[in-house]
Formats: structure tokens, C-alpha cells, sequence
């Protein structure tokens, strides 16, 4: 979820080391998968024709999570202004920033520096970011600041998989079944892309992954990536469920609330590998109760 100021500077050739070229053209721009996506996607909705298809409902609010520099910087000032504003007369919002991290004492945005060679048409591509990363830690406030809102989807880059895998789970444990998780399976060899794959509900794999696996065809590489959830242990974990609903809770809950609660922590099992957290997860998903919303009492 990375916002990037980038600076595209073309030139009639790569430069030879330590040498001098002229550019023929300098663009300034704002950058980074999420934020484009979003830009794009906040054209369609805010355009009455193309807007939801559901009768009388309001239009859904983007929101964009990303390290910025601090909230006052000319940078954060300069990325936010970016973003082109709602039209009038139909009901869009603009998109909400108030989740972005502000990083004090950080002005200057993660940044990018292309050089293009109108020769080749070759790209050469220079990072720097000195933004500290998110943590899972503030993603789980960002998550419980939505936990009243009944459909969400939430969409990941993929850019650090260690954080965004628990990302995700913490969005299983707040939501559930609820929240709709998306992530981008981009850049060849970066570890950890398989497991977010396994974890979300849409995958979008980029062609020179596929490629760097193998696949000759767009299909063949959904096809042998199409793995179903593992479901070994589920049956255990959920005989593990109702032992605890049946000894434990044998006298505040009833039956239903004791199916209810095993279900749910078998769902749990299914979306991960191991069995490691499961009982932390389900305690703060439903403070070690069956899940509220699905009670049927006696």
C-alpha cells in the first residue's frame, strides 16, 4: 500500500557511468499500485451512470491505508491533491485519508526515479522509501475502526508478505466471513506470495510471475494456482469445539451456541495451515463465546 512520488525523466539513451545526458522531457507524478487502483476506481463511482446497481445505495467510500510523510508536509499536501475530487450533484466521496499513517518527522514521500530510454524503451528504476513500514500492530487499530461496518473489502499489494499474511488474519479474526480480501501476486521470487494467495477470496497474478513459474498460458497458471483451502484438521479442530462447548460452557450455552462456536472455529482452521492461534484468534474474534451474530438461543 505504498504511495510513491515518481519523477520520469526521459532520455535518447541510458547514460554511460559517470557521465552527463540531457533529458528531453521531466514528469512528476503520483505513484504506487493501491493509490492508482483507487484513482481509477473512484472515476467509475463517482459517475451516477456507472455507480452501484442496488437501488437507493449510497455509493461506497474508498479509503486508502499508507505511510505518508507528516500530515502537515508539502508532500502529504502535494499526494492527497493528487487525487481528483467528487463531482457534485450525485453523492461520491472523495477518497478518505484519515487512515493513512503520518509519520512525524518525515517529509519527503517513498519516492521513485525512472530514467526511460527512447532508444530501447527500457525503464531503469530507483527506490528510496525512509517512511517506516506499517505494522500488523496498526493495522489491527485501522481493522476495528471498521468492525461496524457490515461489507468491507480490503485490498493488499503484496509488497511485504510477512505483514500483509497477518493482515489478513486479523481481518478474519474482526470480520469473519464479512470482509472481502483481494491482493496483487506481482513480482517474481519474492517469498511468501503463495501464502497471501492462499489466504485471500480474489488473487490478481501478474504475468511475469507466471512466467518466472513456468506457465505458458494465462489459464494454465490459474488452473495449477486454483488450490482448494486446506481442510485437514477442520473435522479435529471442530471435534475440539464442541468438547470445550460440551465440558466447559456445559451450562451457559445451549446446543445451537455450542454447533455455532465449532463451526466457527473450524472456518478459522480452514483459512490457515497449523493449528498454531487458533484459540487466541477465536478469543478475540468472540471473546471465547460462539460468535454473536449467529446465536440462536434456547
Amino acid at each position: 500500500m505504498a504511495e510513491h512520488l515518481i519523477l520520469i525523466g526521459a532520455v535518447p539513451r541510458f547514460p554511460e557511468e559517470d557521465s552527463k545526458l540531457r533529458a528531453t522531457s521531466i514528469r512528476v507524478r503520483r505513484g504506487g499500485n493501491c493509490p492508482n487502483t483507487i484513482e481509477v476506481l473512484h472515476q467509475f463511482i463517482n459517475n451516477a451512470s456507472s455507480g452501484p446497481s442496488i437501488p437507493n445505495a449510497p455509493p461506497p467510500r474508498l479509503h486508502l491505508v499508507s505511510p505518508l510523510p507528516e500530515r502537515q508536509s508539502q508532500a502529504t499536501a502535494q499526494i492527497i491533491a493528487s487525487f481528483p475530487p467528487s463531482r457534485e450533484g450525485w453523492g461520491a466521496l472523495p477518497v478518505n485519508f484519515d487512515h493513512c499513517l503520518f509519520r512525524e518527522g518525515h517529509q519527503a514521500p517513498a519516492s521513485s526515479y525512472i530514467l526511460r530510454s527512447e532508444a530501447t524503451g527500457s525503464r531503469t528504476i530507483v527506490n528510496h522509501n525512509d517512511l517506516p513500514e506499517m505494522t500488523s500492530e496498526e493495522f489491527l487499530d485501522i481493522a476495528e475502526a471498521f468492525r461496524a461496518k457490515r461489507k468491507t473489502w480490503w485490498h493488499f499489494e503484496g509488497r511485504i508478505p510477512e505483514t500483509t499474511l497477518e493482515c489478513i488474519r486479523i481481518l478474519r479474526r474482526v470480520f469473519g466471513n464479512e470482509a472481502m480480501v483481494s491482493v496483487e501476486v506481482e513480482k517474481p521470487g519474492r517469498p511468501g506470495l503463495r501464502q497471501l494467495a492462499a489466504e485471500a477470496d480474489v488473487v490478481f497474478y501478474s504475468k511475469s510471475w507466471a512466467e518466472d513459474c513456468g506457465y505458458t498460458s494465462a489459464e494454465d497458471c490459474l488452473r495449477a494456482e486454483r488450490q482448494p483451502r486446506a481442510s485437514v484438521g477442520a473435522g479435529d479442530t471442530f471435534v475440539a469445539g464442541m468438547l470445550y462447548g460440551l465440558t466447559c460452557q456445559a451450562e451457559t450455552w445451549n446446543l445451537s451456541e455450542k454447533l455455532d462456536f465449532a463451526v466457527h472455529l473450524a472456518t478459522l482452521k480452514v483459512q490457515r495451515e497449523g493449528f498454531g492461534g487458533l484459540g487466541d484468534d477465536m478469543q478475540s474474534r468472540a471473546g471465547g463465546g460462539p460468535p454473536v451474530s449467529d446465536q440462536v438461543r434456547g
